[in-house]
């Protein structure tokens, strides 16, 4: 059985994710302890709220050194809403800038839809050799409740693109990235933890990845 950490660092629905990941069938801990959290198999960074007030929480309990810490030894990271959000360079929401982890390139900001927040059950477009969304139909829909987002992957000047990444996207208004796998480190927008049996599935395919 994989032992998962889900990281307390002040922000997220953590008993939502400790209950999810252990229907999927991990041994879950909730801790903020540094040592704990970077020898668990997998370690999950829920989020939610804003962008700033995540990245201070995370800088206080030192969340950031967690996740280099575990990275820079290809030990899996799975970001969940804002905890998604704060792996990019940064995040612009009511006109508060903040510097994210920097995990990867781009900018979180408000979706340019009508309504928002974008709240309830959609689709995502995952491409075919997607991990987490494997064994799932192209219609499983799964629940978002968001109003920000990092609407695209930057292109590295020299013309080089997101490269062996995934990049998973939905819509409201306009596209943006539902999901990324990149190596150890992958992330959803949506919960997978309110997400039904599509979000339980979607954790196992992670957990197999352990």
């Amino acid at each position: 059985m994989a032992r998962v950490v889900v990281l307390d660092y002040g922000s997220g629905n953590l008993r939502s994710a400790e209950r999810a990941l252990e229907r999927a069938g991990a041994e879950v801990e909730v801790t903020a302890d540094h040592r704990r959290a970077v020898e668990a198999d997998g370690l999950v960074v829920p989020g939610v709220g804003a962008f700033s007030a995540c990245m201070r929480g995370l800088l206080e309990a030192g969340g950031d050194r967690v996740i280099d810490r575990r990275l820079s030894d290809d030990r899996p990271v799975l970001g969940i809403c804002v905890g998604m959000q704060i792996l990019f360079e940064r995040g612009v929401e009511h006109g508060v800038e903040a510097e994210g982890v920097g995990r990867w390139p781009g900018t979180v900001e408000r979706l340019r839809s009508e309504t928002l927040p974008h709240m309830g059950w959609n689709t995502v477009s995952a491409p075919a050799d997607s991990v987490l969304f494997a064994g799932l139909d192209p219609e499983t829909r799964f629940y978002f409740v968001h109003s920000f987002a990092a609407r695209e992957w930057p292109t590295v000047p020299g013309g080089a693109g997101a490269g062996k990444t995934r990049l998973i996207t939905s819509e409201h208004g306009e596209s943006f990235l539902a999901a990324v796998e990149d190596g150890p480190l992958m992330a959803t927008q949506f919960h997978p933890e309110k997400s039904g049996e599509a979000g339980s599935r979607l954790l196992r395919n992670w957990l197999e990845t352990l």
